[in-house]
């Protein structure tokens, strides 16, 4: 497995500088200590889903009987939605629904660090995919402890994003943040189809034939 693929992958899906404009807009209302501590929750939540999904991904789609190949494939395709979603300067997984539930959930007071912060804005099913496809590539346990502890690099990154969000935000602006997302978006796009072609080989070996000749 090339380690650092996985890594680069999920920093430009999570892409925690993308989501800096929710967050302050969610948590424009709160006290210090209410953002502090949702800064912590949804950075340690981000960090969870990652290692979780790297560790018992692969049992779960062979529960349900799916072949890694279809579900690299399909995995592939959401995360080339994903990344078109950020080429046009929008994060990853975020849906319009379900900002306006956070909008809901922040101004009835209630946390919103795991729902919609973490969980879709940060991660998500393009995230779970990419995790669970990466975790079939370790041949050794010491990459699959790489994986997990990439959940933790996220989520000190996120955590050191979402402290920083104000400065972040003054000295990028609106245009700044885009123009980022675009970037990460443009990355994510190019693994996508690496991941996609990859499972499509799988599925008909005959296409890798065709690719050789």
């Amino acid at each position: 497995m090339d380690i650092y693929k996985p890594l680069v992958a999920l920093l430009a899906m999570v892409n925690p500088v993308g989501v800096v404009p929710f967050f302050i807009h969610f948590t424009s209302s709160f006290s210090r200590q209410q953002r502090q501590r949702t800064i912590l929750v949804s950075a340690c939540t981000a960090g969870i889903v990652i290692a979780v999904s790297a560790l018992f991904g692969l049992k779960i789609i062979e529960f349900f009987g799916i072949s890694l190949a279809s579900f690299q494939v399909g995995g592939g395709c959401l995360l080339l939605i994903s990344s078109l979603q950020m080429l046009n300067a929008q994060p990853a997984e975020a849906r319009r629904e379900e900002v306006s539930e956070g909008n809901t959930r922040a101004d009835a007071g209630a946390s919103i660090a795991v729902v919609p912060l973490a969980i879709p804005l940060l991660t998500g099913p393009a995230t779970i995919s990419t995790m669970v496809i990466y975790a079939d590539k370790t041949r050794v346990w010491w990459e699959l402890a790489v994986l997990c502890g990439y959940g933790v690099v996220v989520a000190t990154v996120t955590f050191i994003v979402f402290s920083a969000s104000g400065k972040i935000a003054k000295v990028l602006g609106q245009t700044g943040i885009n123009i980022m997302t675009r970037l990460m978006g443009l990355i994510l796009a190019a693994l996508a189809v690496e991941l996609l072609s990859d499972g499509l080989i799988k599925l008909f070996p005959v296409l890798a034939a065709h690719s050789v000749s």
